[in-house]
């Protein structure tokens, strides 16, 4: 019942909450990356797969700059990636403008992070079962290591989570991502900006 009915009732009420609240924050946050990234905007547009791999286009704060090189192309990451950009990525206020993507339906508070469109033909069977739900800001994966993980180890996690998905197991969820975002674990894997791309076999 909870899974077909109440978890989107459950999101809709805390999101719509949530964005009231943090209103002010937003916009503080907002006008701070317009400046910081040159010019490059403060929003950043990505189509990314949600339920049943339907693409949707999710919005997240913009934490590089476009900056490109003498060929014509951006920079690396971690050149473009600004000091605001990595304050606002370190304290995941980059994922608050998804909860515009969880009020429009795309996705969930809670549920496996939605990835690359480019992932989609290296899934195993069993991996593509993360796409049975809505993707969701946090997930069960999150509160286990998040970017610090390896591949396998996170699909494993987001199939997990499908299989037992309730309102306890959201709620869980949701305390230990606040306790997560505060200790700011897992932000990166060791020698990189995010995380390394998936490959097939990572």
């Amino acid at each position: 019942m909870y899974k077909h009915f109440f978890k989107r009732a459950f999101d809709l009420c805390i999101s719509l909450t949530a964005l009231v609240v943090l209103l002010p924050l937003l916009l503080v946050v907002t006008i701070w990356l317009h400046f910081a990234n040159k010019g490059a905007g403060a929003f950043f547009f990505q189509e990314r797969p949600g339920k049943d791999a339907k693409l949707f286009r999710v919005v997240k704060f913009k934490t590089m700059t476009d900056e490109r090189g003498e060929d014509g192309r951006l920079l690396p990451d971690a050149q473009r990636l600004t000091r605001v950009g990595r304050f606002v990525r370190s304290t995941s206020l980059d994922e608050l403008p998804q909860l515009i993507n969880v009020l429009k339906g795309d996705m969930a508070l809670i549920g496996p992070r939605p990835l690359m469109p480019k992932y989609l033909p290296l899934y195993s069977p069993e991996q593509a079962r993360r796409h049975e739900v809505r993707p969701g800001i946090s997930g069960w994966a999150q509160c286990h290591g998040r970017n610090n993980i390896s591949w396998a180890e996170k699909f494993r996690l987001d199939v997990w989570y499908v299989d037992h998905l309730s309102l306890w197991v959201d709620i869980k969820i949701i305390f230990i991502t606040i306790y997560k975002v505060f200790r700011r674990d897992g932000i990166s894997q060791e020698g990189q900006t995010t995380i390394a791309p998936f490959n097939g076999h990572n």
